[in-house]
């Protein structure tokens, strides 16, 4: 018996999470599923994360133990032959017994994608959100740098547990022009439920000039006020999730 640790893309569309529910499908409950078929009679797979409804993922890291004599290359083949096409195990390794995808986390990056167009274009949108007057990038970064180090993300989102501490760390807050748009890539220690989403709902306003970029300091001190508004899941990719050294894919 062995513990892996996989790192996981999906195309987040037509799951209801990552999180397994009852009678939904979800990212957790195909993979799952796929283990079984391999011999897995774990009662859960362990996870970096828990993604929403719709948010897909490059980098979602799990680990599960398992009893397999085929080395880690076949063990990464059997999976993606049992996978539905959405979901692919792109790197497959052994890890410590006591590895934890979650606790083990040094940090976790997520990209939100915004194409910016004036009329819709379906084949752009699987993975961004439209918005239209395009956002200004100079306003977007000075709102940015107003997330950078240790805050009090409340008005942003609420702790996985009742009572937790929304205390966050921000490492990195950039936009990049891409060809048809910008993408936001957010790195920090943890975060919190929805907090990237609400994040960028609050930050496009600003890149259209109609918030002053000081308003995202204003939320992050006390009384905190909630931010309104949720930008789409479909934009929001999560990217990488960094441990040390040792547990490094």
């Amino acid at each position: 018996m062995a513990r892996y640790q996989v790192t996981l893309a999906y195309d987040g569309t037509r799951f209801f999470g990552f999180q397994r529910q009852p009678k939904l499908r979800t990212v957790q409950g195909v993979v799952e599923a796929a283990l079984q078929r391999l011999g897995w009679q774990g009662k859960s797979l362990l996870a970096a994360g828990r993604t929403d409804t719709g948010v897909h993922a490059s980098g979602q890291v799990i680990a599960f133990d398992l009893e397999w004599q085929h080395g880690v290359q076949a063990l990464q083949n059997a999976l993606n032959a049992t996978l539905p096409a959405d979901v692919s195990a792109l790197q497959v390794q052994t890890a410590a017994d006591s590895f934890h995808p979650r606790y083990d986390a040094r940090s976790r990056t997520y990209h939100y994608h915004l194409v910016c167009l004036p009329v819709r274009h379906p084949l752009k949108e699987r993975f961004a959100w439209r918005v239209w007057p395009a956002p200004a990038l100079e306003p977007l970064q000075r709102a940015g740098e107003f997330l950078l180090g240790e805050h009090d993300f409340a008005a942003f989102g609420r702790a996985p547990v009742a009572g937790g501490s929304t205390i966050r760390r921000i490492f990195r807050a950039e936009w990049q022009p891409t060809p048809d748009g910008l993408t936001f890539i957010l790195q920090g220690n943890a975060f919190l439920y929805r907090m990237v989403r609400r994040i960028v709902a609050l930050l496009v306003p600003i890149g259209q000039g109609n918030l002053p970029p000081d308003v995202v300091r204003e939320k992050l001190v006390p009384p905190f006020s909630p931010v309104q508004g949720l930008a789409p899941a479909r934009g929001l990719t999560l990217v990488h999730v960094a441990y040390p050294p040792s547990s490094e894919p």
